[in-house]
């Protein structure tokens, strides 16, 4: 017997809820894919091993939980998709959730009933459960990996949307199998998916609607409420959709995630991040207690014949799903290599196998126990091995993006503008965000690539592939906008240097508080930002670039006249700031007032760009 606490349906929910937050921090310090360690916690701590964590104490309960838990993740997930992106690849997108799943779902139930002998029944659901990828696996490894946006957005919203109609179609194909001879035809199969997902489709639209009209005006949602009232709504939205129409509700919360996630509302921001803490935390608690909740005997109970089926789902299935999911696609074929290789299951395969399992075991039918265990063997096989080998596949493929190139900026101000010209003519790729849309114009008039948006929403930051880039400046006129701009991308993207624009203010952000978050001070000193802006703006001052000509710091004009923006020491081109230490040879873009005197030690490097009033036409 084990010890009455453990039995604690409270004891286990908080434990396996401390337990996938710890696996998860180490899995990001260890850098490996989170869910291998958190499937490796359930095992552990579950009765086969610890008997720490028990399932079983929770009962009916551990569904109920599943569901809540199912409808925030989705909910998130299609709060992520951009639906410009998916209206770009919108052919392969649909081909994989429609011919591809098909493909899947037939591979994988031949391959079952060849391999392992199962019947027809068993196998078709076991095909069904492995139509699903997961985006709770996907989008963190493809984040980790870095792949090209495009095979990014591809392989993100097929997990999104082929879990949604991956779930409805196993649903109703229990009901056929669990009917037996009297159970729902093949016909009535299909209206009943059909049904499913049209209710889907019109109460996630419909929720989503109401939902951004609520969130765009304040005094209808105050200030603070929105993620928490975002949260309760998306709950409800699930389980009002199934109670019209079972398993219609995870159609339900993607659409209207997808509604929400691209209705331009202010505080998007805020509901994506709140979103993505919570769905981490949902995620962690759902793979331990699903993990501990298979027995382990069970799963070796399938022997090689369990593992060559999963082979089988991986090296022949899965190709044969991208070939019919991306025919007549103008994907090339390293990209589909590695759209082939990377389909990990998640948190829907896991859920829907334990649904199945205690549902073919409340009504007396075969092949539950079996088939949970051979799902939980295909997703830890496929999250450990390809989440391990993501990377290298990317990179041999050649579909990994860049690291370590370029600068995103904050803000296309006059000022903004200047320095991202000056970075670009030394040599550095310059991407600029502003959430202005004159100042979006003005840079764009200028050639550089900009997006409009707020650099603290999330979804800009993904946007701007942050995580490939060298560094990122804050260069607005708000000292506190920068600084938790540079904050931010540091912490979440790990970019490797940050500068932020401060005033020469003591009311606002000082130089010891940049330092101390590890960041540096743009333009090396506290300066003037908005006069500098305005000067640049009216054509009232030039940039400049000069050359070191001796050695030494070498003095510069007054502050008041002189501004430095960037330097370039050999093949890199760097902001300057507050560790900078000019030498011989050093190329300065520098911002000159007209009466700003000729600092000794410099001579002219190329002709002067003038940022003149002609120039920033494009602002009111």
């Amino acid at each position: 017997m084990h010890p009455a606490p453990l039995n604690d349906p409270a004891l286990t929910i908080a434990l396996a809820l401390a337990a996938g937050m710890l696996a998860q921090a180490i899995a990001q310090h260890l850098r490996v894919p989170g869910i291998v360690l958190l499937l490796a916690t359930g095992v552990l701590l579950g009765p086969d091993v610890l008997g720490i964590v028990r399932p079983a104490t929770l009962g009916a309960s551990l569904q109920a939980l599943v569901g809540f838990a199912v409808a925030v993740i989705l909910f998130e997930g299609g709060m992520n998709l951009d639906w410009k992106r998916l209206r770009r690849e919108a052919r392969s997108i649909q081909q994989l959730v429609t011919l591809g799943a098909l493909a899947t779902a037939a591979g994988a139930a031949l391959a079952s009933r060849w391999i392992l002998g199962w019947d027809w029944e068993t196998s078709i659901l076991f095909g069904t459960l492995v139509m699903v990828t997961g985006p709770t696996v996907i989008t963190p490894l493809l984040r980790r990996i870095k792949v090209k946006q495009r095979v990014g957005t591809i392989l993100e919203a097929e997990g999104v949307f082929v879990d949604a109609v991956g779930a409805i179609v196993a649903v109703v194909a229990l009901q056929i199998v669990i009917g037996g001879p009297e159970g729902p035809s093949l016909a009535l199969g299909t209206w009943k998916i059909a049904s499913r997902l049209g209710t889907g489709l019109l109460m996630g639209t419909a929720g989503g609607l109401v939902l951004w009209a609520l969130l765009r005006h304040e005094r209808i949602i105050p200030e603070g409420l929105q993620s928490v009232f975002t949260l309760t709504a998306a709950v409800a939205l699930f389980q009002g959709s199934n109670a019209l129409k079972p398993e219609s509700g995870i159609v339900t919360v993607v659409v209207a995630g997808l509604v929400v996630g691209n209705s331009g509302v202010r505080s998007v921001s805020e509901l994506r991040e709140f979103k993505e803490q919570l769905t981490v935390m949902l995620v962690g608690l759902l793979f331990v207690l699903l993990a501990a909740d298979v027995r382990l005997a069970q799963v070796r109970a399938l022997g090689w014949a369990g593992l060559a089926t999963v082979l089988a789902l991986m090296l022949v299935v899965r190709p044969l799903n991208v070939l019919a999911g991306t025919f007549g696609s103008d994907l090339t074929w390293r990209e589909r290599a590695f759209i082939a290789w990377l389909a990990p299951r998640g948190i829907v395969a896991a859920a829907v196998s334990s649904l199945f399992a205690q549902t073919l075991a409340d009504e007396g039918v075969p092949g539950g126990v079996e088939l949970r265990a051979l799902t939980f063997l295909v997703i830890a096989v496929t999250v450990v091995v390809q989440g391990l080998t993501g990377g290298l596949v990317a990179g041999w493929l050649g579909l990994r993006r860049p690291s370590n190139v370029g600068y995103a900026i904050l803000g296309a101000t006059a000022l903004g503008r200047a320095l991202a010209r000056a970075l670009q003519d030394g040599g550095e790729e310059v991407l600029l965000i502003d959430s202005n849309p004159a100042a979006c114009r003005a840079a764009e008039g200028e050639g550089f690539r900009v997006l409009h948006g707020s650099g603290l929403d999330r979804g800009i930051q993904l946007k701007a592939e942050l995580d490939t880039r060298a560094g990122a400046v804050g260069a607005t006129s708000n000292e506190e906008v920068n600084l938790l701009f540079t904050r931010r991308v540091q912490r979440d993207f790990k970019v490797p240097r940050a500068w932020s624009a401060i005033r020469r203010s003591h009311l606002g952000v000082d130089a010891e508080t940049v330092r101390q978050l590890g960041g540096h001070i743009l333009f090396g000193a506290p300066r003037e930002i908005v006069p500098w802006t305005q000067r640049l703006d009216q054509g009232a001052a030039a940039v400049e670039r000069w050359r070191r000509t001796e050695d030494g710091p070498g003095d510069l004009p007054p502050d008041g006249l002189a501004l430095p923006l960037a330097v370039r020491r050999g093949r890199r081109t760097l902001p300057v700031d507050e560790e900078t230490a000019f030498r011989r040879d050093d190329e300065l873009w520098i911002a000159v007032a007209p009466e700003a005197p000729r600092a000794a030690g410099w001579a002219p490097a190329g002709a002067a760009e003038e940022v003149s009033a002609l120039a920033m036409a494009g602002i009111e």
